[in-house]
């Protein structure tokens, strides 16, 4: 990303602007947000289905906690500032799942913290509105929609980055 001129911690960099202490990394893979986050000093939980991504990020930061645990049943046992889902984690979900796993998450979201998620939107995909109705279902209202992880304005573009937290 980098050698292409991008941001590699563009979403690390808006996650940072709630001023969390706690962040939930929903979907964490290889690790790279959560590791970013942990070396700014924030208290990071990463939790994966893929033990494979999960050896990568254990070897890059063995100071992290690690979780392999399915993001609709797993119970890290306490609430985050910020619970996010960068890198397309709801559409990379088994059809069906959305709405246990959006409920499961706003379990750790903590009373006045935030549920991130930034996802590609398009017709065969996750629709904005059926996250959205999941959210209320959990108890989130939407706050701001983002177009990309930069805060750009979401104009009704095919990526979208949400924040929603309780009324």
């Amino acid at each position: 990303m980098e050698e292409a001129g991008h941001n590699p911690h563009g979403e690390a960099d808006f996650l940072s602007g709630f001023n969390p202490s706690s962040v939930l990394d929903a979907g964490c893979g290889t690790g790279r947000v959560a590791i970013e986050l942990a070396a700014r000093g924030l208290d990071v939980v990463g939790v994966d289905l893929d033990p494979a991504m999960l050896t990568t990020a254990r070897q890059k930061a063995p100071h992290v906690e690690w979780l392999l645990d399915d993001l609709s049943t797993v119970d890290v046992g306490r609430t985050f500032d910020v619970v996010a889902l960068p890198g397309n984690v709801m559409i990379f979900l088994s059809p069906g799942t959305e709405e246990a796993v959006v409920a499961n998450l706003a379990r750790h979201v903590s009373s006045d913290g935030w549920l991130i998620a930034g996802f590609q939107v398009s017709p065969d995909r996750l629709s904005l509105d059926d996250y959205d109705a999941a959210c209320r279902s959990a108890g989130l209202m939407l706050e701001v929609r983002h177009g990309t992880w930069d805060g750009d304005p979401y104009t009704g573009g095919d990526y979208a980055v949400s924040v929603h937290r309780r009324p």
